[in-house]
């Protein structure tokens, strides 16, 4: 990635002004930390008033102010230029470097006092000059991509609150519906009724639990705060413990859960991220089946690369969904809503889990689905 930052050199001396342009012109600083290398564009005043109408119109990135001008001293500009703020850098506006023939450290305080980001005495190599100005540049740099992924984070974060404070939001009034009608008795004097109400606010509790459940796991990953157990674990007996744990749920459905895992397929990893993708494989797997489907699990080892990673494959004969559907799986919240699905509970963080887990690992995962067919999960896993 590459940056060009604007240069303003303001001095009466026309060959100090040619100097310094010719100093800078293939001058650029490579900033690692970002992978951003940064050039330099010259731009000239010979005066203050020039110099500040420049600025009024189009403010450089770096300006290299001479100490004593024809009409008013560099001191003085700076203060014009500092009564907004943007002499110093601070709101990544502007940095300042003064250059003069009359250094001293009375001069250096002064126009620091000023707003000056540093200080370059006459006469300098440009050696001198590119030092000083790679310095300004990196701050400079930095400083605006700090303050970048500040507001990206802040966006973020108001996003997710958003999104979150909209899906707890449907199951929350459902239920204060349902508790009005019990405690109305709007309903008659029918106890089924009463019961299969009870029923409904019970499963939307289940899926804010479940929601919050997910939340923390995501929350815990993405900010490196989850502890890590790695071990050698049995991922046939983790995978049959998944598919009990979800019985009662494909039971009603006719679901049949079937495992095809080597009996002594091992890996190192971490029991219970491994459970997570799992289960949010397989729940996801039979909540969009049909009844009467199949939901199979696979896992075996990465083919002979040696690599002793796993290859994860979660299949259903479920209501499967388009390329564009499928394009948009794996982000925070993200569900597929349609005509099939409105009526299938969910947090929309299952999958994003599985992806975030999948990293940790050096692999990822991916889905193979047709409408009206059914999809596969595909999670490859590195060893950890």
């Amino acid at each position: 990635m590459a940056e060009i930052l604007k240069v303003l050199v303001v001095d009466d001396e026309l060959g100090m002004r040619l100097g310094v342009a010719r100093s800078l012109r293939d001058f650029a600083v490579r900033l690692p930390d970002i992978d951003t290398e940064v050039g330099f564009s010259v731009e000239q005043a010979g005066n203050a008033e020039a110099a500040l109408d420049m600025i009024a119109e189009s403010r450089p990135d770096i300006l290299l102010l001479d100490y004593k001008l024809p009409t008013m001293s560099g001191l003085e500009v700076l203060e014009r230029i500092g009564a907004g703020g943007t002499a110093n850098g601070d709101n990544g506006e502007m940095l300042t470097i003064m250059i003069t023939a009359y250094a001293s450290l009375e001069t250096a305080v002064s126009a620091v006092k000023r707003g000056a980001y540093d200080f370059l005495a006459k006469p300098f190599t440009p050696d001198e000059l590119r030092s000083t100005v790679r310095k300004a540049a990196g701050r400079l740099v930095l400083a605006r991509k700090a303050r970048k992924y500040a507001q990206e984070k802040r966006q973020v974060r108001f996003e997710f609150i958003s999104v979150l404070a909209h899906e707890l939001k449907a199951p929350l009034g459902a239920i204060e519906g349902y508790l009005n009608i019990v405690k109305e008795r709007s309903a008659g004097d029918d106890q089924a009724v009463y019961d299969k109400i009870v029923e409904r606010s019970l499963i939307r509790i289940t899926g804010m639990r479940k929601m919050i459940a997910d939340l923390l796991d995501l929350t815990r990953i993405e900010s490196g705060q989850k502890k890590r157990e790695l071990a050698s674990v049995n991922l046939r007996e983790i995978a049959q413990s998944v598919l009990t744990n979800n019985t009662a749920e494909a039971a009603p459905l006719n679901i049949e859960l079937a495992l095809d895992v080597p009996e002594d397929l091992t890996m190192n990893a971490d029991r219970g991220e491994i459970e997570i993708m799992l289960n949010n494989l397989v729940s996801n797997a039979v909540k969009y089946s049909r009844d009467g489907g199949r939901v199979t699990v696979r896992l075996r080892s990465e083919g002979e690369a040696g690599t002793g990673g796993v290859i994860i494959d979660v299949a259903d004969t479920g209501i499967g969904m388009s390329e564009q559907e499928a394009a948009k799986l794996f982000k925070d919240f993200t569900r597929i809503k349609n005509e099939k699905t409105k009526n299938i509970l969910g947090s929309g963080l299952g999958l994003s889990i599985v992806k975030k887990l999948a990293t940790l690992y050096g692999g990822d995962v991916s889905v193979c689905s047709r409408p009206g067919e059914g999809s596969t999960f595909t999670v490859v896993l590195k060893q950890a």
